[in-house]
């Protein structure tokens, strides 16, 4: 599913405008990346957790030339889904 669909999907089950289902979408988008760029944690109850990790500086291989390379140290976003979401995709 593209962010289009879900605009139109939001639009209507919660008879609002394409347009403004879109800017709640966008709303609840930089929500969640401000509060994840600030606290590093972010709980919705029975849909999961978002939390910023730290990944280290590591050993890759470039796949054209098989040379070893370095990748570098970064923050990478993990997310572990809520009992109720596990359930609801099983």
């Amino acid at each position: 599913m593209t962010k289009t669909e879900l605009i139109s999907k939001i639009s209507q089950e919660t008879q609002v405008t394409k347009a403004t289902a879109e800017k709640t979408l966008n709303a609840l988008i930089n929500g969640i990346t401000n509060i994840l760029q600030t606290e590093g944690k972010l709980t919705l109850a029975g849909f999961g957790t978002f939390k910023v990790g730290e990944r280290q500086e590591r050993e890759g291989r470039n796949p054209q030339t098989g040379k070893p390379i370095k990748i570098a140290a970064g923050r990478v976003v993990k997310f572990k889904p809520g009992k109720a979401l596990k359930e609801a995709v099983r």
